[in-house]
């Protein structure tokens, strides 16, 4: 699915979710630059202006520090103008503030996590391509010799990472729990494993628990990446994951895609 060649910021707090956006923008034909915070939105987006080189849309998280997404929002269009379409991005139910973020100049709403698809169909009607169709990129990743550990317990959904993840070349083991990851982790030789795709809420020993007992390892492989899969999409969930050592965090129903990049980026470092 690609989109015309422009320009976007994406403003967001969390560091990893503005380079997982600025991916996915990539991935679909767009260019991305993003900052960390309101204010530095508000200078980025009014010197492209000043330049005669706006942003041809710009991403904004509700839940920013200091100035949140609807502050931010009425500055930059103290700027912009009108002409800049100004998306507001949030995992929450926003309902209670559309007529204050629409007063306030957001022309649109995004929900998290955002996929490929969501940005694609959320963003084709602000680019000015409506009746684009999304063209389907066959998944180039290779992922030979390669053994991931997968932490669910849910059997069914075991299955279906293992047919999607399979694909890419993956050698991939189960752990029908947190406790049975750790143990596996621990018996393991270092190296064996190259990265971790953790449930969070399991039985016995859930998510964040194994995460805590794996990085307490005196291991030389113990900072192996760990990804977080969760329903739980909220950005509070997705920060709690980061500070219990995960690298990154997917959604379920997991877009392979995502996993895909993810895997790549930090198996690749």
């Amino acid at each position: 699915m690609i989109l015309p060649d422009w320009v976007m910021l994406v403003v967001d707090d969390d560091q990893q979710l503005c380079e997982s956006t600025v991916d996915s923008l990539r991935s679909i034909g767009i260019r991305a630059e993003s900052v960390l915070d309101g204010e530095d939105a508000v200078k980025m987006a009014a010197k492209h202006h000043r330049e005669h080189n706006d942003y041809h849309v710009i991403l904004l998280d509700w839940k920013l520090p200091d100035m949140d997404g609807i502050q931010t929002a009425r500055e930059l269009r103290r700027e912009l103008g009108d002409d800049v379409p100004i998306l507001l991005m949030s995992a929450y139910d926003w309902s209670e503030i559309e007529d204050e973020a629409r007063a306030a100049g957001i022309s649109g709403f995004l929900m998290k996590p955002l996929f490929r698809s969501t940005l694609f169909y959320g963003l084709k009607h602000y680019l000015g391509v409506e009746d684009a169709q999304p063209v389907e990129e066959k998944t180039t990743f290779e992922f030979s010799n390669k053994r991931i550990l997968v932490a669910e317990d849910n059997e069914l959904n075991w299955e279906i990472a293992y047919e999607l993840l399979h694909d890419l070349g993956l050698e991939l083991e189960w752990a029908e729990n947190g406790k049975v990851c750790a143990e596996k982790f621990r018996c393991s030789t270092p190296g064996y494993y190259d990265a971790i795709l953790m449930d969070i809420r399991m039985p016995v020993m859930n998510g964040y628990e194994a995460t805590d007992e794996i990085r307490a390892m005196n291991r030389s492989d113990s900072s192996l990446p760990i990804i977080a899969m969760t329903a739980d999409a909220y950005s509070d969930d997705i920060q709690k994951c980061l500070e219990h050592g995960m690298n990154a965090h997917v959604a379920k129903p997991i877009d392979i895609d995502e996993v895909a990049r993810i895997l790549k980026r930090f198996m690749d470092d």
